[in-house]
């Protein structure tokens, strides 16, 4: 199969005309061409932090309308179904995911239960986070919403966190509001990321002292016009996430939208889907491909760079 377009080389920082030729799923060849297209052709998004549970809708269903919006892949917490469910939910959500081509990169919920007073009906603790962590399909430890645990050094929750770096798998945070020494100490516990930011100046103390920050974009949270400002000096380590979309916010749009929004801003082009396509595969090493030969042909084709 050959796909012909405007190619949108992000690592290169570059747009040429050109052809792809793909073979059992897979990019074999790319060449450049002398033709000026009326298609773009670049990696597809990546929502970087996202409760699939929160759409109401198995993996498999959340990604046929995902897909309408060029999203390729999530990395996806499955807190909320293991609260009830305990690990059985995690599997199953995992086991459905493999029913869709879009990529679902599931976390091990740190937090099960959030806290000791919920009732859920199911407890995850740091041998359960173990088991979950030692498999392959487990991406990361994720939000680690006990920041007071942390903080405090609870035994059980430093447990969790040093199951996930023996196994060499990032661990996301979940940390609103927290600054200064108390911020310091989470991040030195090994907590790589937050989505919860929800001032610019938030945002920034937590990429001064090396989190990533996610900006966070949902059906609940909306942080998105409080820290846009940060991306011109901070998108390499930055992201977009929607945290929880409900189903009709989800026939809208998706991190296609959030591309727009920036675009429309007059932020560079390369650095906004440097944050939407590449920096997620990159800090959570996911099999997903970023449109360079041998690389799994996981690109999307748009009419513009504008609306996308």
């Amino acid at each position: 199969m050959i796909v012909e377009g405007n190619i949108v080389d992000i690592r290169n920082r570059r747009i040429y005309g050109g052809k792809i030729e793909i073979v059992y799923g897979k990019i074999l060849t790319i060449w450049e061409t002398d033709k000026t297209y009326d298609q773009y052709i670049l990696p597809g998004f990546i929502d970087a932090h996202i409760h699939i549970e929160s759409s109401m809708l198995v993996p498999s269903e959340f990604a046929r309308i995902a897909v309408k919006h060029g999203t390729v892949a999530t990395v996806s917490d499955p807190h909320e179904i293991a609260n009830v469910l305990g690990v059985p939910g995690v599997e199953f959500m995992i086991e459905n995911g493999k029913r869709s081509p879009l990529k679902f990169h599931f976390g091990a919920p740190s937090c099960v239960p959030a806290t000791t007073f919920e009732t859920a009906g199911a407890t995850i603790d740091s041998e359960g986070i173990k088991k979950l962590l030692s498999r392959e399909e487990i991406k990361y430890l994720a939000e680690m919403m006990n920041y007071p645990g942390v903080i405090y050094k609870d035994s059980e929750v430093l447990k969790k966190i040093e199951w996930a770096i023996h196994y060499k798998k990032p661990v996301d945070g979940h940390a609103p509001g927290l600054s200064g020494d108390d911020l310091t100490t989470y991040i030195d516990a090994g907590i790589t990321t937050d989505h919860e930011a929800f001032t610019y100046e938030e945002g920034l103390e937590k990429l001064s002292k090396g989190m990533k920050v996610l900006i966070r974009e949902g059906s609940a949270a909306k942080n998105y016009e409080a820290l846009a400002q940060l991306i011109p000096d901070h998108y390499k380590n930055m992201m977009f996430c929607s945290d929880d979309k409900h189903p009709d916010d989800l026939l809208l749009g998706h991190i296609n939208k959030l591309c727009a929004r920036s675009i429309a801003k007059d932020f560079d082009l390369f650095d906004v889907l440097k944050m939407a396509c590449i920096n997620p595969i990159e800090h959570y090493d996911l099999d997903v491909g970023s449109l360079q030969i041998d690389d799994k042909a996981d690109f999307i084709v748009v009419k513009d760079l504008v609306d996308f």
